[in-house]
Formats: C-alpha cells, sequence, structure tokens
C-alpha cells in the first residue's frame, strides 16, 4: 500500500511540474521572451530552494524509516564493526553531502540571474586547489586503511579452537563438509567427483581421514560464540559466499580455496525473538551471478548452542558410510589410482616450482 502512495506522489509530482512548464510558455506568449526569461528565473530559484528543503527532510525520512530495518543488527562481533566502518563513511560522507547540496542549491537561488550583477571568473586558486585535494585524500585513506584493517582480520588465521566447515559451492547450491572426530578433512581429487555415486566432492576413500568426514547439502549448523573458520571452494564457476546477516562475503573460486572467519553471536532462537519473526532464518546465498538459476542457490544456516551441535553431528552419518553402507567397504582401484595421480601431479608442480627459483 506505501508503494502504491509513493507511486502516486511521484506521479502528482510529475503533472504539477509539467504544468508549471507548460503556464511558462504561455506566459513568455503573452509578456513577450525577455520578461518571461526573468518570470522563469525567479520561479526556478525559488524551485531551487524547495527541492533543496525537500530532499533534505526525504533523506532524513527514508532514514528513519528505513534504520535497522533491512538487515538488523549484526550477528557476528567482525559484522559489528563493519558496521561501525559503514557509520563512520556514512557520517563522513553524509555530511559532505549536506554542506554540497545546501550550497549548490543555495547558491542557484542567491546568484540568479540579474542585470545589476555580472559574474565573476577566477581560472586557478592554489589554496582552493589544496583544501579540495587534501582533504578528500586524508578522509579517502582512512577510510580505506578501515576496510584493509577489517579484511586482514576476517582473512587472517582463526582462533585455534575454531570450528573448521568446508562450503563448497555448485550449480545452483551448496555443499557443507565437516571434519569427523579427528578434526581433519580427508583428502579429495576432482575427478572422483560423482553426484551419482554420492561423492559429490571428489572424497579419496583409500585416505582414513575422509571416513568420517560428514557432508550436507542443505543446512549449515554453527556454534553461538563459537569461531568458526570457512574454507570456500567451487566445484564449476565463481560463486560467492554472500551471509548479509553476518555481515560476510567472499568469493568461491574453481580451483583456488579462500577463507573467511567470524563468530556468531546470536543462535537462531534468541534472533526470531530479536526481530520479532517465528520464521526467520540466517541465510547463504550467491553474491556473484553464476547462471540461469542463480536467484535459486540459497542455503540455510542454523546457529545453535554447543550442546545442539554436538547432538546434531552425533546424528548425522559420515558420506564413506552412506555410500558403503550397502557394499563391502572397500574403495575400488579408481580412488587408489587417481590418489597416485593427485601426488604426482603435486609433486610435478613442487618441481617446477623450485626449477624456477633456481
Amino acid at each position: 500500500m506505501s508503494t502504491i502512495f509513493i507511486i502516486i506522489i511521484l506521479l502528482l509530482g510529475f503533472v504539477i511540474t509539467f504544468q508549471i512548464a507548460k503556464a511558462s510558455e504561455y506566459v513568455s506568449v503573452l509578456k513577450g521572451e525577455k520578461k518571461a526569461f526573468e518570470n522563469n528565473n525567479r520561479i526556478n530559484g525559488f524551485l531551487m530552494m524547495v527541492f533543496l528543503v525537500a530532499g533534505l527532510i526525504g533523506v532524513y525520512w527514508c532514514n528513519e524509516l528505513f534504520k535497522g530495518k533491512v538487515l538488523g543488527e549484526a550477528a557476528s562481533q567482525h559484522g559489528k564493526q563493519i558496521d561501525s566502518m559503514l557509520h563512520i563513511t556514512f557520517i563522513i560522507t553524509g555530511i559532505i553531502f549536506i554542506i554540497t547540496q545546501v550550497l549548490l542549491f543555495w547558491f542557484a537561488y542567491k546568484y540568479q540571474y540579474s542585470e545589476k550583477r555580472k559574474g565573476y571568473y577566477f581560472p586557478h586558486d592554489n589554496r582552493l586547489e589544496m583544501v579540495w585535494t587534501v582533504i578528500p585524500a586524508i578522509a579517502l585513506t582512512i577510510l580505506v586503511g578501515f576496510g584493509l584493517f577489517y579484511w586482514f582480520r576476517i582473512t587472517g588465521d582463526a582462533p585455534k579452537d575454531a570450528l573448521q566447515i568446508e562450503v563448497t559451492g555448485k550449480q545452483f547450491g551448496w555443499i557443507f563438509r565437516y571434519p569427523g572426530k579427528d578434526e581433519i578433512f580427508g583428502k579429495k581429487y576432482y575427478q572422483n567427483i560423482s553426484d551419482a555415486k554420492q561423492n559429490s566432492l571428489g572424497l579419496i576413500w583409500d585416505d582414513p581421514a575422509t571416513h568420517d568426514d560428514i557432508v550436507v547439502n542443505t543446512t549449515m549448523y554453527l556454534i553461538v560464540n563459537r569461531p568458526v573458520k570457512l574454507i570456500i571452494n567451487s566445484r564449476d564457476v565463481i560463486h560467492d559466499v554472500g551471509l548479509a546477516e553476518f555481515r560476510m562475503k567472499m568469493d568461491a573460486v574453481p580451483g583456488t580455496p579462500t577463507t573467511m572467519w567470524f563468530t556468531p553471536l546470536y543462535t537462531t532462537e534468541e534472533k526470531k525473538k530479536m526481530t520479532h519473526n517465528p520464521d526467520f532464518e540466517y541465510e547463504i546465498s550467491c553474491d556473484q551471478m553464476c547462471g540461469s538459476s542463480h536467484f535459486t542457490m540459497r542455503g540455510v544456516i542454523k546457529v545453535v548452542t554447543n550442546e545442539e551441535f554436538i547432538l546434531w553431528r552425533a546424528k548425522q552419518k559420515s558420506n564413506y558410510a552412506s555410500v558403503f553402507e550397502n557394499t563391502p567397504a572397500a574403495p575400488g582401484k579408481t580412488d587408489s589410482s587417481n590418489m597416485k595421480a593427485a601426488a604426482v601431479i603435486n609433486t610435478n608442480a613442487a618441481s617446477k616450482s623450485v626449477a624456477q627459483k633456481n
């Protein structure tokens, strides 16, 4: 309803402006070109002040209307720091915006055309050049410094007790892998990837570390107040892990793992109460156009207590067990050969790197 109301207001504003323009044309015909020009000049000067006041009121109104309602409070420690950085950016740019817009519209009104006044032009002023070059440079340097500081924090080394989760993007969904009790991810090889054989990540079954790895395709579980490190991959094209509620974002690049870490602050149940939305869910989305069904690439994140997470993980069956529960637990020769092939590739790459250095 509010959207329709806004559209009606905009249409009425357009109609009023159009009618004023048409009236000005009729006045110019009746009074002559010079008088019409002077009259239009006064009208335009007055409208400049009207637009200035209306525009500033509109900016304030939009800010009050949508403040804290689009994404709500950040749900991670890093997210709160990023919000602080954005608030500083808004304050600096907001002050500059108000000053420049007030001067722009006020000058248009104050120094409108007059036969008693002539324009004054000066081609150069070193002091003005220094002011509008040095001050913006300092402000932008500070803002970029904040951005780099927080970027290196989220991409730096995670705490030793951080929960590690591997996130893999594919067209058009997400695959999450948790290490088992050994807290070690098993090895994988891309040629082993086979959805038909329930091996969506290409795990190498000859590696014992893969036998307790948990692979899920629906929901990612996090522990509240415990750091989590995401190891991000892509199975096909470039995707992007977007965690809007946590204020986190990282590309998923084929063949090049990326990482980021953060600490969730509120469980899903706590967030439901905070937002007064019983259907609230944390979301992982793809923030990089990745194909025709990009818009469907959405996953759910559950932030739970440590006890709830332990209970959930205890109920999960490892990917290895799911594959071999009805067959003898003896991986085929294909995995062994692929494992050897992967070792040869890594050895050749290392030898090539040493040769280049020498």
